[in-house]
């Protein structure tokens, strides 16, 4: 398209990421005069960045312990040997086509249907890109979120300090890397190069190690990682500093106690903005919350009853790619069919993350029963003694199952353990469909399976349902019996 010209149309798009192709698609279904308009390059953070270049990493990483790990079923396979070259020319290899996909999909849209430029609302229907100007009877935020890294540290660290985008370029694995940020991603990527040879410590300024709620299990996950990684956790303060090519980190714990160690890279895992600051909704009547986050309802994506909509990781819900793909289905058939607009139902809450013992979160979480006075009883399981656990050497781990008093529905499972992606997408299923815990218990258990884990945690929880109401007392301070 040209520049300095007004392009009128029904629905324009800010950001053609999984949320942005979504409501692409949905939209497009309503009215043919859709605009979606792209600052950066083609293709999904998950596919360039996210989802499906750490799971190459973490495959690579698996494929290594399990060589190093084999002697211990009688199979000898002599010194693991690495090559972190083709390690990271096959991650390349492989994210390059995935985001061809992505790209090519959006190529095959009509080219009057896309806008290359940084999008700035001039009102509630006027956005400015460079020198155009694009008028639109609704609009749908999807500008997705960056990393969070602290202006000072890159100031200190200059091209020593990488976020998780930047892993996906190297060429070669490193010798060292500190990674700051204990959540999701500094886990998983934390582990795998750990597991690559490369030399690796975890930092978090809390004493959590990943998304787990529930008090025990997040007790027994830091043991668990710690046994493997190299783990400081708890700091009153991180402070690296650049001294050459290295980068030296200062960690200095609640009690006094400092610790210093050098590394090639500092990876901050330390989070993700959305990429909202620079749209310009001071020029908008929108309605925004404390972070300057446009209001919304996330049944409808509508943000108050204007005709603008909002999904994926920049309205900070679930950034999750599922998640992100359901909202903007539902802001772009919304803003397609405005004024019509129908509230719609969200799948349950599903999240797994690809460590070893894996995690997995579904339905509502130990956090969010506690937080909203539910009476819940809880069943669990470890996985220590598990027979299939044990039969496969991975017989690390626990699940916690959650109950509700009274009804005896299911509500939701927090997990740490073997097998936790398939077992998590059996819990959030029956979370959705409402399943009592006596319909989970009837349903077939094949043996020998992880599963029979999971109907040992049900029976469990069955026996405490019966029992009687949890007191909200024991709840609160997620002490023993919650």
């Amino acid at each position: 398209m040209n520049a300095n010209q007004v392009i009128e149309t029904d629905v324009a798009i800010i950001g053609a990421g999984t949320a942005g192709m979504s409501a692409y698609r949905a939209a497009l279904e309503h009215t043919p005069r859709v605009l979606v308009i792209e600052s950066g390059v083609y293709g999904t953070t998950c596919a360039r960045v996210g989802c499906m270049p750490s799971k190459l990493l973490i495959a690579a990483a698996e494929a290594a312990h399990a060589v190093a790990g084999a002697a211990r079923f009688g199979v000898v396979a002599g010194p693991v040997a690495i090559d972190g070259r083709v390690v990271m020319a096959r991650v390349r290899s492989e994210r390059d086509r995935f985001v061809g996909f992505v790209v090519d999909a959006v190529q095959r849209w009509p080219a009057e249907h896309r806008l290359m430029g940084r999008a700035r609302f001039v009102d509630d229907h006027t956005l400015l890109v460079g020198a155009t100007q694009v008028r639109a009877q609704r609009i749908v935020i999807a500008t997705g979120s960056r990393p969070n890294v602290p202006e000072t540290w890159r100031a200190a660290l200059g091209d020593r300090l990488i976020v998780n985008d930047d892993v996906f370029e190297w060429t070669d694995l490193p010798r060292s890397v500190a990674v700051v940020g204990a959540g999701v991603i500094g886990l998983e990527l934390a582990q795998a190069l750990h597991r690559l040879g490369v030399r690796v410590r975890l930092y978090g300024r809390t004493d959590r190690v990943g998304p787990l709620t529930d008090p025990a299990l997040q007790a027994l996950t830091r043991q668990v990682f710690a046994a493997e990684l190299p783990l400081s956790t708890g700091l009153a303060q991180i402070e690296p500093r650049r001294d050459g090519d290295s980068v030296v980190v200062r960690a200095t714990g609640h009690d006094g106690s400092v610790h210093e160690e050098r590394f090639d890279w500092l990876l901050a895992a330390t989070g993700r903005r959305p990429n909202i600051d620079q749209l310009g909704l001071e020029h908008t009547t929108l309605p925004l919350d404390a972070d300057g986050i446009p209001l919304h309802d996330r049944r409808s994506a509508q943000v108050a009853d204007h005709p603008v909509f909002i999904a994926g990781d920049v309205n900070e819900d679930r950034p999750l790619l599922h998640e992100a793909a359901d909202e903007g289905r539902i802001a772009g058939d919304n803003a397609g069919r405005f004024p019509d607009v129908r509230m719609r139902p969200r799948r349950a809450p599903l999240a797994v993350v690809f460590s070893e013992p894996q995690i997995a979160l579904a339905g509502a979480s130990h956090a969010e029963l506690c937080a909203s006075g539910t009476a819940f009883e809880t069943g669990r399981v470890s996985f220590e003694d598990q027979g299939r656990s044990r039969v496969m050497g991975r017989n690390q781990g626990a699940l916690h199952v959650y109950g509700e008093v009274g009804t005896g529905r299911f509500l939701g499972a927090e997990m740490l353990g073997p097998a936790a992606e398939h077992i998590g997408h059996l819990l959030a299923w029956s979370v959705q469909r409402g399943d009592t815990v006596q319909q989970m218990l009837d349903s077939p258990f094949y043996h020998p399976v992880v599963e029979e884990g999971l109907r040992t945690a049900l029976r469990q929880l069955q026996r405490a349902l019966h029992m009687g109401p949890v007191p909200v007392e024991r709840c609160l301070d997620c002490g023993p019996g919650t």
